[in-house]
């Protein structure tokens, strides 16, 4: 099944796709991920005959209530140490999967506009994959998580990449540098649709990135690379804090996911960064395909540097 978000009069509905139509549903997105009997309940809750899929305007299939994005292919994360001057990962990445919190306000749709961050000159984009909560869990163990997935969609971390670099230092992560967008879509494909695509214990479907119509070289990458699979991931999620329906965790880009890969093989800005009027579009196999166009953003608003030198107030390990 294939469960979407979609615009209709000004209003915001769950539809479920099949071939180019869509049929709209009287049920809420939550509703339909969590239940174990999903195709009884769209027969219940069909609203109307089905709509040509063109003509209904396709939004992020779920407003997630939390977005875990983690970094679980290797070969990603040596290209963007490159940069950095490092040699191989960190010892510390081979031992969990790690991953940040990213904006839910900024998650947005498949066509809609990414305007450039303000004082971004090097955009990016990321292909990802994410897995979709269905079924709410706590403390879960890889076994039990893939009965709480309830789907997968297509994931667009967008990156402002000189606006990560002078923070990272800082410990707290990307900040403003992945604070703008986070593209989701076009739908999400229920886990059993996919299972005819799982190898070994995993889903091994192919991604790859298009740039205005044209392949980044390289032939992209599949998921049955990620280091550890989303049933260990959630897994990891789950330890000591509740999942909840509609939440999003994603795999991190794939290997030649993004641009900043090319730029540290090459040594130099190419592909180029990208610029207003770019088409970004993320192709996964079993999925399908989702495309955002770059607009020109705001200038950025001017503060001051940090106040530092003030009188600080005595504290009980201070001399006297």
């Amino acid at each position: 099944m294939r469960i979407a978000r979609i615009a209709i009069d000004g209003t915001s509905r769950v539809g479920v796709v099949e071939g180019d139509v869509v049929q709209p549903l009287t049920v809420g997105t939550d509703e339909l991920l969590a239940s174990a009997e999903r195709e009884e309940l769209v027969a219940r809750t069909a609203d109307g005959p089905p709509r040509p899929l063109p003509s209904v305007r396709l939004l992020a299939p779920v407003a997630p209530p939390t977005l875990r994005d983690y970094i679980t292919f290797e070969e990603h994360l040596r290209g963007s140490l490159t940069l950095l001057g490092r040699t191989a990962p960190p010892p510390e990445w081979y031992e969990q999967p790690v991953f940040y919190f990213s904006n839910t306000n900024a998650v947005i749709g498949p066509d809609e506009p990414v305007a450039v961050p303000p004082g971004c000159e090097r955009l990016d984009f990321e292909l990802e994959l994410a897995a979709v909560i269905g079924r709410p869990g706590r403390d879960l163990t890889p076994e039990q998580a893939g009965e709480h997935i309830a789907g997968y969609t297509l994931f667009n971390d967008w990156s402002a990449r000189d606006l990560m670099a002078p923070v990272i230092p800082v410990g707290l992560g990307p900040v403003k540098g992945k604070d703008f967008a986070n593209t989701l879509g076009p739908w999400i494909v229920t886990a059993d649709e996919l299972a005819a695509f799982r190898r070994d214990g995993r889903l091994a479907l192919e991604m790859h990135a298009e740039v205005n119509g044209v392949p980044l070289p390289g032939g992209g990458d599949t998921s049955a690379s990620m280091a550890w699979s989303f049933e260990e991931i959630v897994a990891y999620a789950s330890r000591g804090a509740e999942l909840r329906t509609g939440d999003v965790l994603a795999s991190g880009t794939c290997g030649t996911g993004c641009l900043l890969e090319y730029w540290a093989q090459a040594g130099a800005a190419a592909p180029p960064p990208l610029r207003p009027g770019d088409v970004v579009t993320l192709v996964v196999e079993g999925i399908g395909s989702v495309s955002n166009r770059v607009v020109a953003g705001a200038a950025p608003v001017a503060l001051p540097r940090a106040r530092v030198g003030h009188a600080q107030r005595p504290r009980p390990w201070t001399s006297a």
